[in-house]
């Protein structure tokens, strides 16, 4: 068995402490505020932005890009960010801060004196709107944003500027950011948005569109800003990202020199330990708790810790080396990790822009540099990492779960989930729901959860609403049906993942899935698009084949190192004969030995010949071995 790593479960108190939400009647609202009506499905937002445009004196393309880059103009139904951000323009109510120098000491402070934590209420000072209603009020929410765009125009360039390249510094200062990094990449952010536009579909059936201009910002504007420039020695960050380097523990935590932490010394690629993936974790807190946790004695890493309120990033293991953050030793042994600010269950508190955009960069910068594919193949969620046992399979996390938006971070890497070949290309589909109209009942803890947007369709046994949800074996060995529970990945097939077609009845359509026949609701195709793949199936004379949580090699290639042998377990699920999975490789197996306390000259890879496919099995990724498969076809 590979090691056994020990994370902390539990969810942990968000160490950004939001001022409480006030409830405005609705009738109350509508007396006093204008435009309150527009909260209503009927909500016209490109009129908003227009009437807010011209009555604060900012550009159109300048207002609708910066929301754009704010919350990809979703209003949230009022509820804030993980960072205290509101509304469409992400304006914030801060009350208290908690982070971490360059050396890893905690700072907590109150946010009073930092204007970039108090935008909402600067803005309603500037417009005589009450906090409450910039929150809960779409309309009043875009006029607030504006005003305070006028407001720092003026502050950066004098006047309000009639041409958008002008409001260059305006937008960097709305970013809330004095670091240059952070400020001006923004800035380009919503310059690029300009020159290429936006277009985005709502429930309720409006669109708003973004027009492409092209404007060649004035970069000028933003030198009276007097933006910082932190030195950034020693970190592995993409240029245009704030970064520093905060080192994770790596220490003997007693006498014995296998038992220490958090990570494991390595030299990837060199060493021949290939970086194949890069996992997406969320911390299950706040950046503060997650590089506390990487500093202490928590037999847990990753390599970067992503903030929440600027996208700022802490580099705490390199990535040459083994970080402990996937709970599958093979997995760790081949990838890298990045946690991410945020809480699954937390429906209501979503994911800001900033994060987003600030992840895609690392990400895109990593796949380029270790040359990983940018697919769901490669970019994993830690909910798709499975385990090397039976016994932890079902122990798995289940981060960053059904409210991180996959096929808008896919987007942003630049490789979108559309359809490949056409509707006649074979019996491949990827699972794509509309992540704004996909919000399925989810329950925790025996309670429901608010509606919120997920990237998930929902698996049953036949084409039904009325037939049981599917049931997976690690969560259910009793074979109950599964359930809404959102950590019951069991029956949820997530954005991004491909599977063979197996059947079409009526608007339901059948994949093959974790070794059972499985169909998800799918009128019109809306749910899933056409795509392609290598395609295996159990070989030609078996009635079913085992699936693995990693490839290790042979017992024989641990012999002849003069190692003990590493077992590698089969999972508790079978292929039956028939049955046909998307896979990538083949893969030849290998195992990290490495169990002591700073010695590398005693860690050794171990490499096998008996190959491996890597498959999309169910909610997880799994291994077949190559001689158990055959290749059916490349669609």
């Amino acid at each position: 068995m590979g090691k056994k790593k020990r994370y902390r479960l539990g969810l942990m108190i968000l160490a950004v402490l939001m001022v409480a939400l006030m409830a405005v009647p609705a009738s109350l609202s509508n007396a006093m505020q204008p435009g309150a009506a527009a909260a209503r499905p009927s909500l016209n937002l490109q009129n908003a932005f227009e009437r807010a445009s011209k009555e604060f004196g900012v550009p159109l393309s300048v207002l609708m890009a910066v929301a754009y880059n704010e919350s990809r103009w979703d209003h949230h139904d009022g509820k804030p960010s993980t960072s205290g951000g509101y509304g469409i323009m992400h304006l914030t109510q801060v009350a208290r801060v908690s982070t971490v120098d360059a050396k890893g000491e905690p700072i907590t402070q109150s946010a009073a004196d930092d204007p970039a934590l108090h935008t909402l209420d600067a803005a309603s000072a500037l417009t005589g709107v009450s906090p409450a209603a910039i929150k809960s009020d779409p309309v009043q929410n875009i006029r607030a944003g504006a005003a305070l765009l006028a407001k720092y125009a003026r502050e950066t360039v004098g006047r309000l500027p009639k041409n958008p390249a002008d409001w260059y510094g305006a937008v960097a200062k709305y970013s809330g950011s004095d670091v240059e990094s952070v400020a001006k990449g923004f800035a380009e952010d919503v310059f690029d948005t300009i020159r290429h536009g936006a277009k985005r579909a709502f429930p309720n059936g409006k669109t708003v569109v973004l027009k492409a201009q092209n404007v060649t910002p004035n970069v000028k504007t933003a030198e009276r800003l007097h933006l910082k420039k932190p030195k950034q020695t020693d970190v592995d960050c993409p240029r245009g990202l704030d970064c520093e380097f905060i080192p994770a523990a790596y220490k003997q935590f007693s006498g014995s020199a296998s038992d220490y932490g958090n990570y494991d010394l390595a030299n990837r690629p060199k060493d021949g330990l290939d970086i194949r993936y890069i996992i997406i974790h969320d911390i299950e807190g706040s950046y503060e708790e997650g590089v506390n946790t990487f500093l202490g004695q928590s037999y847990v890493s990753a390599h970067y810790v992503i903030r929440e309120t600027d996208g700022h990033i802490a580099e705490m293991v390199r990535p040459k080396d083994v970080a402990w953050q996937a709970g599958n030793w093979y997995i760790n042994s081949h990838s890298i990790g990045i946690e991410h600010a945020g809480v699954a269950v937390d429906g209501a508190s979503w994911y800001t822009e900033t994060m987003y955009r600030a992840s895609a960069r690392l990400v895109k910068y990593l796949a380029k540099r270790y040359d990983i594919p940018i697919d769901s193949a490669h970019i994993l969620g830690h909910e798709n990492v499975p385990g090397l046992t039976p016994s932890s399979q079902s122990r798995m996390h289940w981060d960053p779960a059904a409210y991180w938006d996959w096929a808008h971070f896919f987007e942003l890497l630049g490789a979108p989930i559309h359809s490949k070949g056409g509707k006649k290309s074979g019996q491949v589909v990827t699972i794509r729901p509309d992540f704004d109209k996909n919000k399925p009942p989810l329950t925790y803890g025996g309670e429901a959860l608010e509606p919120q947007p997920s990237n998930f369709v929902y698996l049953r046994t036949a084409p039904s609403f009325d037939a049981p949800l599917l049931s997976d074996p690690a969560l259910h060995p009793d074979g109950a049906p599964g359930t809404t529970n959102i950590d019951d990945w069991g029956d949820k097939a997530l954005t991004g993942q491909s599977f063979y077609k197996a059947d079409q009845k009526g608007d339901w359509t059948a994949i093959y899935y974790g070794g059972q026949k499985a169909w998800f609701y799918n009128p019109h195709g809306k749910n899933a698009v056409s795509a392609k793949g290598l395609l295996i199936t159990p070989k030609k004379g078996v009635d079913a084949i085992p699936v693995y949580g990693g490839a290790y090699p042979e017992a024989a290639a641990f012999e002849k190192g003069g190692l003990p042998v590493v077992n590698i377990t089969p999972l508790q699920y079978q292929i039956p004969a028939g049955q046909v999975y998307v896979a990538t490789g083949p893969i030849k197996p290998d195992y990290y030995y490495a169990k002591l306390f700073n010695a590398p000259s005693t860690y050794q890879v171990v490499k096998g010949s008996e190959a491996y496919y890597q498959i999309s099995f169910n909610h997880r990724i799994a291994f077949v071995k190559m001689s158990d498969v055959d290749v059916v076809k490349r669609r």
